[in-house]
């Protein structure tokens, strides 16, 4: 071998393809010394295809594959690693566990901007990657130890002094005080006592002036869980805690704490929320504690909004990422913390692309950071449970509510097989119901109803011949909505038409709505109560982070009832609400899922947790024709405990998860027999490859069999040790499938439908 032979180096590069595995490219010379582990790169791929992918390993050792085969890498986009190591080791490994294509894992990482930046590069366009660097500001700080100068004006004592009170602070954010700041900021800078540096604006809706709060006391819950985590923190250990707080019992001063203690040791933190209708909330909890030094990052803000946020972390210049899911992989600095709350939200579940949940990812990256984890619940979810008890999870109890005067909601049941309608005749507002709406409004008290169906009427059925109006697209009914036009839609594949006059079949005239959403319990309260300012709070009203405006309403008081769908359950703080009302709580446990009596706990508890959050007591109704389903009798007792232990005897019967795992496989395609001749054979490959260790349970059409015209099977893979459903996931990922029919392989699937 010669010389110039023995110091070729070859890199491993992810791209961002659907394929499993990572490609070899040789490193000229003249950039050996720029190529590393978690930079960008631009190579070839493919025939004339030029597109960015990262490093992910680079070394001498030449890959099993002719050096002539191999493309050079055409250029190195990054001075500096784009992604951290540990922040690439963790998307590896969690690539790995998801069996999925690294490429796309490591696009979770990298915003819209980057990505936007990176393929005008591929086509030669460099100066999108100038123009995705973000708008520049001035930041101006005051130089504490300089003697002040008589001369000075009062706008520029007082312009100084806030700089001293609250920190570095822009010169537009100032002008919005001094009219003449860019003037005063420029004498200040003359005499020595400030000092400008630019940086990235970091705009973002939820950066709204915000007072700086005073830290409450802590009850001895509290204050016991905090010092353990700050003992854990300051002792860099490697572990994991579930904080089992009932509603209102103070988790996020918990969480806020915590955080503040890690930003003083000089690390990062992570904090994720469910929801985004719940981010603008803790957004401004945290910036009331720790000013300015937060990112938020979630799906509402704008690509370049994000952008900056994502660079302002990398930089280290910010220290602590706040979000959902997707703010797991946000580039924080020496993560030292990783807050997640409403640990058992499905929402944490990515259903798309990388099917990842972010709660069990939190574990593992912040085990490979040597971080601290934190799972946040009132009604912890079974899988964190059972890792407490393996010793996996540190539990840590908050059993009361913060406020000495807050006390949990006294919960009643509803029959709604004995108690008739009230005035309106809608079933779902019972008398019973229907009064307590009257008291609460005549105490100038809130309420809030849920119902997990939004629309007027959820179907639309013949009354001569039965026929149902299904969606053409899905096998579903079409939901009927009056709001924004009399229309029929699809919730899944968004099909929408109009009303029709006559029914398909029999063309009678004679079509009747079954049931009742959101919309129309809206419409019937303002109807029976035309006094209340009523106010509805689901996906076709306030989608996303408008969903804030709403909020602020009830917060001020504008609101008297707030009707809407699982947004109203999270963990809201709206001290003035002292009613709630579940309008059907027998909905979910129809789910043909086996967490369908998980999910009606935690949603019939958390619902109930936004009662008596304020000095007055708070009462619950729960509607239902099942008042004895242990979900809803352990809900009216608040009996978390009794509910974990009656569900986990179940499960271990049954061999769910937590007791074993599985892995759901779909397949979907235009032609129903394509799709199941895939899924037979596919089922086939997956009993081979563990058959003593990993039980095949299908194949079967999904519960939804079509969807977005296409039809669904699947079959789902059970194992009892994670190493042979790996295996079998491996033979599986790596069959060739016809092209014309879609496979996804799920992990850990949280939606079975």
């Amino acid at each position: 071998m010669s010389a110039s032979e023995a110091i070729v180096q070859y890199a491993r590069v992810a791209i961002p393809v659907p394929l499993g595995q990572a490609f070899s490219y040789i490193v000229p010379p003249e950039v050996a010394g720029d190529v590393r582990r978690g930079a960008r790169v631009l190579v070839g791929f493919g025939k004339s295809r030029r597109v960015l992918g990262v490093v992910i390993d680079v070394g001498t050792e030449a890959p099993d594959l002719p050096r002539s085969k191999l493309k050079p890498l055409l250029a190195v986009v990054d001075p500096e690693p784009v992604l951290e190591d540990e922040l690439l080791g963790f998307l590896q490994e969690l690539a790995r566990y998801y069996v999925a294509p690294i490429g796309a894992v490591i696009e979770l990482a990298l915003p819209a901007v980057e990505r936007t930046a990176a393929e005008a590069l591929a086509k030669r366009e460099a100066f999108a990657v100038k123009n995705a660097l973000g708008r520049m500001v001035l930041n101006v700080s005051a130089v504490p130890t300089i003697t002040v100068s008589e001369k000075l004006s009062e706008q520029a004592r007082a312009l100084r002094s806030h700089l001293l009170a609250h920190g570095p602070v822009t010169i537009p954010e100032l002008g919005k005080t001094w009219r003449s700041a860019r003037s005063i900021v420029k004498r200040l800078q003359g005499l020595g006592l400030v000092t400008l540096e630019r940086v990235e604006e970091r705009p973002d809706p939820f950066f709204a002036k915000v007072v700086r709060d005073i830290p409450p006391e802590l009850t001895p819950p509290q204050a016991e869980a905090v010092a353990r985590l700050i003992f854990a923190l300051e002792a860099r250990e490697k572990q994991s805690f579930l904080l089992d707080g009932v509603t209102a019992s103070g988790k996020t001063e918990v969480y806020l704490r915590a955080v503040e203690r890690a930003l003083q040791l000089g690390r990062g933190a992570i904090v994720l929320v469910p929801e985004i209708a719940l981010t603008p909330q803790l957004v401004t909890r945290f910036r009331a504690r720790l000013g300015d030094r937060i990112a938020v990052l979630h799906s509402g803000l704008t690509d370049s909004n994000r952008h900056a946020m994502w660079r302002a972390l990398r930089r280290a210049e910010l220290k602590v990422a706040v979000g959902a899911r997707s703010a797991l992989f946000a580039p924080v600095h020496d993560l030292g913390l990783i807050c997640v709350d409403e640990e058992h939200d499905g929402s944490f579940k990515q259903e798309e692309g990388v099917r990842y949940h972010a709660r069990d990812m939190a574990l593992l990256r912040a085990h490979r950071a040597g971080a601290v984890c934190v799972l946040g619940s009132a009604t912890p979810s079974l899988a964190s449970v059972a890792l407490a008890r393996s010793g996996r999870l540190e539990i840590l109890k908050l059993p009361a509510r913060a406020h000495a005067t807050a006390v949990l909601p006294n919960v009643e049941i509803v029959d709604l097989r004995q108690i008739g309608p009230g005035p309106g005749g809608d079933r779902l507002l019972s008398l019973t119901l229907f009064r307590a709406l009257q008291e609460t409004l005549k105490r100038r008290q809130q309420a809030i109803l849920f119902l997990n169906r939004r629309g007027f009427s959820p179907s639309l059925i013949c009354g001569s011949c039965g026929h149902l109006v299904r969606c053409p697209n899905c096998s579903v009914s079409l939901t009927l909505h009056r709001s924004r036009g009399v229309s029929l839609q699809c919730h899944y594949c968004d099909y929408s038409t109009a009303l029709p006059e006559q029914c398909t079949e029999c063309k009678a005239m004679r079509l009747v709505e079954e049931g009742s959403g959101t919309e129309r319990i809206e419409s019937t309260l303002q109807q029976v109560l035309p006094a209340a300012r009523i106010a509805r709070l689901d996906r076709d009203v306030a989608a996303g982070a408008k969903s804030e405006a709403v909020l602020d309403r009830m917060r001020a008081g504008g609101i008297d009832i707030l009707v809407g769908t699982q947004m109203v359950t999270k963990g809201h703080d709206l001290p003035n609400v002292t009613l709630v009302g579940v309008l059907n709580a027998d909905s979910a446990l129809s789910m043909p899922d086996f967490r369908a009596s998980e999910r009606t706990f935690h949603l019939l508890v958390q619902v109930a947790g936004r009662a008596g959050r304020g000095d007055t007591p708070g009462r619950v109704l729960i509607q239902t024709r099942q008042p004895k389903h242990p979900a809803i009798a352990y809900a009216l007792r608040h009996d978390v405990p009794g509910f974990i232990e009656q569900e986990l005897g179940d499960r271990e019967e049954l061999r769910f998860p937590p007791f074993s795992r599985l892995a759901l496989i779909r397949f979907d395609a235009l032609e129903e027999a394509r799709a199941l001749a895939e899924c037979e054979r596919i089922a086939i490959i997956a009993r081979n490859a563990a058959p003593a260790l990993v039980e095949v349970l299908g194949p079967t059409p999904a519960p939804l069999a079509r969807l977005r015209n296409r039809y669904r099977f699947r079959f789902v893979l059970r194992a009892v040790e994670r190493k042979p459903l790996r295996d079998a996931l491996l033979a599986v990922a790596r069959a060739s499938v016809h092209r014309l029919v879609r496979m996804a392989i799920d992990v850990d699937p949280v939606n079975m439908l």
